[in-house]
């Protein structure tokens, strides 16, 4: 056939209803786009012809639209060529082809060997005028497949079509879940007060079928049914492969109305519907799957993204309800090895409290040792409790421990109201996600008690606090720059010498414990030597004999040592000593900032090293500032903020200012110079002989 001049366009669509309609949009936008406009009789008769096919032959459906002189064929071929196409005069539940022989030039069916063809003519171009080639495939816009009904849907069109078919009151289509239970997923007619949760199925074989005149008489127990005045029913079971997936249920008020050939309908009706509720139930399981992964995965990022304990207990219940459970709890361990209720949250906000008020009334226990059903709040508690209670203590519960590391940490327990399920698949998710969770309410136990270590190290390791020294207005700042989890390695002291005051300002290599042990070192060796009245270079000689002594656990130490004895005329005499520490700075009244440049070694390094001091003397006004060199090296870009006298420049902007606004406004110059996190301890002691 010659395309150019007989286009023949076509289209397979699945068995199902909503093929229907998907079918119907594909032959009006292909007859407009060949020039044709009536195209409302080709749109019904293509309706008719799919829905026979599906219903009756119950395969995949080919559409084929084609120009033939001035006519337009359309047929609709199917995979059942032993199906009989119903005629007219046939009593069916549909129109069969009463539209065709009425509404067509001529229709007719052709069978082939695996497959047969329905096909009608109807009037197209105008004198016999031959169709342009067709458009593009991406132009037809009912081309491609229609998307796939959900289980749901499909339920409640097989509830529809067997109430048509058999003239009943009720339908009732019921899926097997993950766990076997039936479930009723649609129902169509009559539907009794508290069906969906009463179908009362106990005991009963799933997969019977059988006709019953007497609803008593049946195997199953269902008495929303007989309080709705049903008396007889029909029952088929969905099988794929010889398994029972589910089970239709078709009922109706009169006695006997139901006869042996109603099952046999009901069954074909069954049978036809069973594969594709099958694919159906398996694609939304697999999405289903794929969602819970994601889920996973999400929870796994955000429960890794935080370090607080309450926050992680926070994230697991609020990652839970409301997507798996109504309400969640979490108990943790205590040293009786009892659990105890710690968080808490419902997806009804107003019942939080409740819910809170209960589980503070359950008597301490052990968590368990398996996960399964819980029954805490049975009995009640003996004790007063909220006029709302009522609301938690008949849920359905269950329990799920938390171990981590090889212990168990406490328990996690997931609630919803009386009649809620947890499907298997729910239960299994929860269960890993408690394990996910145990991990991270137990990293994040470890390292708040590692952080509250550090702290106590950290502020053992400072000052308990800074003296009040007359006629000296004296302000200090330390910041570390890593974790709370971590010991900075910068330090300051100021202690009293008689009538003396010697400070300190000191930056050690690295952090963490090793870096403490040097600075818990260096602060009692300067204190002891100082009050046995020790000059300050032979301080230093000292302290750096006993790090070097440390051997390879020792660290490096920068160190700012020096004295500041008060005068007679209000003025202070500053004397001081450098070792490979940045030296202080020096501001007076007018603005102007002196420091010298250059620093004797570290300690630490030589055994051979000797230190020199430095004498000055400060009068009223005038501001002494000793740094770490977090400070100076605050880094923007390429960039330090001690470049090209940085430092000098902010500390020449702070004269007429007392010691603390002096030290704050350091802090904010060096936290403004960059946006970036500090990688570096800052340290600041900030002297001024007061007027």
């Amino acid at each position: 056939m010659d395309v150019e001049k007989n286009p023949k366009i076509y289209a397979t669509f699945p068995p199902e209803v909503a093929s229907v309609a998907a079918a119907r949009r594909f032959v009006g936008v292909t007859l407009r786009s060949w020039g044709i406009d009536e195209v409302d009789d080709a749109m019904l008769l293509t309706s008719e012809l799919v829905t026979n096919a599906i219903v009756h032959a119950g395969t995949e459906v080919d559409v084929v639209c084609e120009t033939l002189g001035g006519q337009v064929r359309i047929e609709i071929h199917d995979r059942h060529q032993a199906r009989r196409v119903p005629v007219p005069g046939d009593q069916v539940s549909g129109r069969g082809l009463l539209f065709p022989e009425s509404l067509a030039i001529s229709w007719g069916v052709t069978y082939g060997q695996g497959d047969k063809h329905v096909w009608f003519t109807l009037p197209g171009l105008a004198g016999g005028e031959q169709a342009p080639p067709p458009p593009p495939p991406e132009q037809i816009l009912a081309a491609p497949r229609p998307a796939r009904p959900t289980v749901d849907e499909l339920a409640h069109r097989i509830a529809q079509t067997a109430q048509d078919v058999l003239s009943a009151d009720c339908v009732y289509v019921l899926l097997t879940e993950d766990d076997a239970e039936l479930v009723l997923k649609a129902t169509s007619g009559v539907r009794p007060e508290g069906a969906a949760l009463e179908m009362g199925l106990e005991g009963a074989p799933v997969g019977g079928r059988g006709v019953y005149a007497d609803l008593g008489g049946s195997p199953y127990n269902l008495p929303a049914l007989q309080a709705a005045g049903i008396q007889s029913l029909v029952t088929a079971p969905f099988l794929v492969d010889g398994r029972v997936i589910g089970l239709l249920i078709v009922a109706s008020r009169d006695a006997a109305h139901f006869t042996e050939d109603d099952v046999e309908r009901l069954q074909q009706i069954a049978d036809r519907q069973a594969p594709s509720m099958e694919r159906a139930r398996l694609m939304e399981l697999e999405r289903t799957r794929r969602g819970w992964l994601g889920f996973l995965a999400e929870a796994s990022s955000l429960l890794a993204g935080t370090l607080d304990q309450q926050m992680t207990m926070a994230l697991v219940a609020q990652l839970i309800v409301p997507r798996v459970a109504t309400w969640c709890a979490l108990f943790t361990v205590r040293d009786t090895g009892l659990a105890l209720p710690v968080y808490s949250w419902h997806a009804d906000e107003t019942m939080v409290a409740d819910l809170r008020t209960l589980l503070g009334l359950l008597p301490p226990a052990p968590p368990p040792a398996d996960p399964g059903p819980w029954e805490g709040f049975v009995p009640v508690p003996a004790a007063d409790l909220p006029e709302t209670a009522h609301r938690v203590t008949g849920d359905v519960a269950h329990v799920f421990p938390l171990l981590a590391r090889g212990r168990s940490i406490g328990m996690l327990v997931v609630g919803g109201p009386k009649g809620a399920r947890f499907t298997r698949d729910m239960l299994e998710l929860t269960e890993d996600l408690a394990g996910r969770a145990a991990l991270a309410i137990d990293n994040a136990r470890l390292y708040e008690e590692q952080a509250d270590m550090s702290r106590t190290l950290q502020r053992s390791l400072l000052p308990p606090e800074v003296p009040q020294i007359p006629g000296l207005d004296l302000a200090v700042v330390y910041e570390p720059a890593g974790e709370s989890s971590e010991v900075g390695g910068d330090f300051y002291d100021v202690f009293s010498v008689g009538a003396r005051w010697r400070f300190a300002i000191g930056d050690v290599c690295g952090t963490g414990p090793e870096a403490a042990s040097v600075t818990g070192l260096a602060r009692h060796t300067l204190r002891i030597l100082g009050r046995e009245n020790y000059s300050i270079p032979d301080v230093l000689e000292r302290l750096n004999a006993l790090i070097i002594e440390e051997g390879p656990r020792a660290r490096f130490l920068t160190l700012l040592h020096g004295e500041v004895e008060p005068l007679g005329d209000g003025s202070a005499r500053v004397t001081y000593a450098v070792a490979g520490h940045p030296p202080p700075l020096f501001l007076s009244p007018a603005g102007t900032v002196d420091g010298e440049e250059e620093s004797d070694l570290m300690l630490g390094v030589f055994p051979e090293a000797v230190f020199s001091v430095r004498t000055v003397t400060l009068k009223p006004g005038h501001v002494m500032l000793g740094f770490t060199d977090g400070v100076t090296e605050r880094r923007s870009g390429d960039r330090l903020l001690g470049d090209d006298r940085g430092l000098e420049r902010v500390l020449a902007g702070c004269f007429g200012l007392g010691a603390g606004a002096v030290a704050a406004k350091v802090r904010r110059a060096v936290r403004g110079f960059s946006t970036e996190p500090s990688h570096d301890d800052m340290a600041l002691i900030v002297l001024r002989i007061e007027e």
